[in-house]
């Protein structure tokens, strides 16, 4: 098996380091998103008491170009904490802090798209938007080959491998089941897994969050990944189509509501935003991935349960359309509808400013609007 030359030291020697006490002082981890916009950094600092709230954690700095961020003349970047999480890798009472990132002059880095996401979100806060994201990720050993493959072939074809159980069935549980875990224990609000329909292909799911908390929650689930990841000596690439030919690429569903649309008669409603997101889907194909769309066009093809990249479609309990009504909620008549655009690599933050956009702010059009003054 290709594994990294870390994940082979003596975990029990870091053990023993580990379970040393730490005098009252607390590890605080930053976390935040580098210069490709699906990257994460991190580094730690120590503080003198355990942080009660996010305001009890005070803004870092960092050389932004290390990270593709910043020029070297003027490097230093500002990290300002906005979510805090319990550290599943050093234990209570150290914290995980996810932060935005603000250049020398305090505007947002390129690549720090919570910023306008929180403007949005605090706009449309009275329409209580729930979101809960589906991440599709794949293990691949060091060697950038799909981990558990034949190392010279493939493995048999599609079928068995979908929630899948048995040696010849699932490769890696042991990092999903250390990857869930590691979630719930840090606060994350995770709510499933499952083996995907690739072999090596995976799929955790966060939410229901409301508002900023869905990119929030994601992030900071991708972060726990990649450590996991770290420790058992693999890598998760969130590549939408990581191998070419007869397998299924990997996206991030979102599933949407608003208050009016969980309420009684709310078809209605998910109706009327499904018709206005139809009149704006090359927009939305913009911003679902971090290249413009390029990622997802290895994706979107029409097969492998998918839609066609250049084409808009919905349908109750379709995998092939762009929107899916679930069954359930054609059903009951209120509920909420899976957009299945959103490539793997997404960020969630871009993901649900522009369905709040569409849906709710009623933008058209592929020029964004800017509320500065809201």
């Amino acid at each position: 098996m290709s594994v990294s030359h870390s994940s082979r030291l003596n975990k029990l020697v870091r053990e023993q380091y580990m379970r040393l006490p730490q005098d009252g002082k607390v590890q605080v981890t930053y976390v935040w998103i580098d210069g490709s916009g699906e990257g994460v950094r991190c580094k730690s600092r120590t503080l003198d008491k355990e942080p009660k709230s996010i305001e009890d954690v005070p803004e870092w700095n960092f050389d932004g170009s290390s990270t593709a961020q910043a020029e070297g003349s003027n490097s230093d970047m500002f990290l300002v904490p906005v979510c805090m999480f319990r550290d599943p890798f050093c234990l209570d009472p150290n914290k995980l802090v996810l932060c935005e990132v603000l250049k020398y002059n305090r505007k947002p880095a390129e690549t720090n798209l919570r910023h306008t996401c929180k403007k949005v979100m605090d706009l449309v806060k009275d329409s209580h938007p729930w979101f809960g994201m589906e991440q599709e990720y794949t293990l691949l050993g060091i060697n950038g080959h799909p981990y558990g493959w034949p190392d010279n072939g493939f493995p048999g074809p599609q079928g068995p491998y979908y929630c899948g159980v048995g040696a010849d069935k699932v490769y890696g549980r042991d990092i999903v089941e250390s990857h869930y875990k590691a979630c719930l224990y840090a606060g994350v609000k995770i709510c499933g897994t499952n083996a995907e329909v690739m072999p090596s292909q995976w799929e955790f799911q966060v939410g229901p969050c409301e508002g900023i908390e869905m990119g929030d929650h994601l992030w900071m689930a991708r972060f726990i990944l990649h450590r996991v990841c770290e420790d058992f000596g693999v890598v998760a690439t969130l590549d939408p189509k990581p191998m070419t030919g007869n397998w299924n690429g990997a996206g991030c569903h979102t599933n949407y509501s608003t208050e009016e649309m969980r309420r009684e008669g709310g078809l209605k409603h998910i109706e009327a935003a499904i018709e206005k997101l139809s009149k704006r889907h090359d927009y939305h194909i913009c911003v679902y991935d971090p290249r413009g769309g390029r990622d997802n066009s290895r994706r979107l093809t029409g097969h492998h349960e998918t839609s066609n990249i250049f084409e808009f479609s919905a349908g109750v309990a379709n995998r092939g359309a762009s929107i899916r009504i679930p069954r359930q909620v054609g059903q009951d008549g209120c509920g909420y509808f899976e957009d299945r655009r959103p490539a793997a690599n997404c960020d969630p933050y871009a993901v649900t400013e522009a369905i709040m956009r569409t849906t709710v702010l009623n933008e058209t059009g592929v020029e964004t609007k800017d509320y500065a003054g809201h």
